[in-house]
Order: structure tokens, then sequence, then C-alpha cells
């Protein structure tokens, strides 16, 4: 059955061989977007549903073009499992 892995940790993802990785830069828990923000998730599900059909070679990785916060993209990687 073909599938496609919708995810972050992209080193961990790749290192297990997925066939096909849309990749997000999104915390973890949080693969298609902020919740509540559907525009985001329906375009990163389609992204994958576009890799399902395009992939020509296993192992293919795409990467999303989105931020999680447009601002500072990388902010929420500083508190990022804090407690």
């Amino acid at each position: 059955m073909p599938t496609v892995v919708i995810g972050s940790a992209r080193d961990i993802v790749e290192q297990c061989g997925v066939s096909r990785f849309v990749f997000t830069d999104f915390p973890l828990g949080n693969p298609v977007g902020k919740a509540g923000d559907s525009d985001m998730q329906k375009a990163v599900l389609e992204m994958g549903f576009k890799l399902l059909e395009s992939a020509a070679f296993p192992r293919t990785t795409v990467q999303a073009p989105f931020v999680w916060n447009a601002e500072d993209d990388v902010s929420w990687r500083k508190s990022f499992m804090e407690f």
C-alpha cells in the first residue's frame, strides 16, 4: 500500500527510510500546521497527495514552504519541551 508520511523531525524520519515524506518544520505534534488554520492544513495534505502521485524514486522528501510563526520562524524552538 503506497504511503506518505507528513511530519517533523526530518533526520529521524529519513533515517527510518520511509517511501515518501512531506517535511514540515513545525513543533512535534503539529504535522499539518496550527490548530484552526484549515487553509494551511489543507495545503499540506494536498502536498502529500501530490507526492503520492508524483514521487519517481523511493525515499523522496518534499519540504513544505510554510513557517510556524511569520515574525520569527524559530521562536517555537527556543521554548519547546520547557516545563
